[in-house]
């Protein structure tokens, strides 16, 4: 038994006044391991709530990613305090260090508010459609300092988060995922203008990505300068890749038009000279 003592008091390394023992090396891989099983054991909590409907998955990453950082912030505290080190000391004395790190590191801190708030807001949550500064992506990770998001291109992109609170931010997927596009058209003055309509709504109602309901619209927008303008408005679940499917229609468009003898204009200007000469005198 005191051999036993012996060992878990066994000084591993010792300057000054503290030392590091066997015992305290122990507690400390003891509360990581812990920590990792609560976070395994929370995470299988809320796929389970997931699978019986309870929880959709945009509100199970954030309560996930709230508890992993309190999971682990304790398990920190609960470390450095098993080592010998006096956590509420340590903030004393540092104070100093501490207000000079948060002037220089004040960005960071924003970040981490902003991480913070979109997390217990939930207003970008993973799996979201987003815009921002023109960049249309879908939300991969939501994490304390940054937003993954993953363009059409297929290009990572990484947002501070502070940009997702501050900025003016597009979430397509906030409404059911369902969004009404539209895809202007102008055909030759002189056309059919209920063939056009017609024509164009047949376009969208044959075009899978395109819902039934609600129906597709063809508005008479205006008398252009070369063109009657049209728009399509059609409702779609295919939010990440919509502009595919937009091409895929207007060439749909194109065919159906030149079947029915539709002309798409292109700008034409007629010029006037004012006292021009006559050359023909003049010859």
């Amino acid at each position: 038994m005191d051999s036993l003592k012996d060992f878990f008091e066994l000084e591993l390394i010792k300057v000054d006044d503290w030392s590091l023992t066997v015992a305290n090396l122990l507690w400390v891989v003891l509360v990581i391991l812990v920590a990792i099983l609560m976070r395994w054991l929370f995470k299988k909590y809320l796929r389970r709530l997931e699978k019986l409907e309870r929880l959709d998955r945009g509100k199970s990453y954030a309560i996930y990613s709230i508890g992993t950082y309190i999971i682990f912030i304790i398990a920190i505290i609960s470390s450095i305090d098993s080592l010998g080190f006096n956590v509420t000391v340590l903030l004393a004395s540092s104070s100093g260090v501490l207000i000079g790190l948060g002037l220089g590191l004040q960005d960071l801190f924003r970040d981490m508010i902003a991480g913070f708030i979109i997390l217990f807001e939930r207003t970008v949550t993973a799996g979201d459609i987003v815009e921002v500064n023109g960049t249309i992506g879908q939300v991969k990770d939501v994490g304390l300092r940054t937003t993954t998001l993953l363009t059409r291109e297929q290009i990572i992109l990484i947002v501070p988060n502070v940009k997702l609170t501050t900025d003016n931010v597009i979430n397509w997927s906030q409404n059911n995922h369902v969004t009404r596009f539209s895809i202007p058209v102008g055909v030759a003055y002189g056309s059919d203008t209920k063939l056009v309509e017609k024509l164009l709504l047949e376009v969208a109602e044959k075009h899978p990505d395109v819902l039934k309901a609600p129906k597709p619209m063809v508005f008479f927008k205006d008398f252009g300068d070369s063109s009657l303008d049209f728009h399509l408005y059609f409702f779609s679940r295919n939010l990440f890749q919509i502009e595919k499917t937009k091409s895929e229609m207007r060439y749909e468009i194109d065919q159906k038009f030149r079947d029915n003898k539709v002309s798409i204009p292109f700008p034409q200007r007629d010029l006037w000279f004012r006292n021009a000469p006559n050359t023909a005198n003049e010859e």
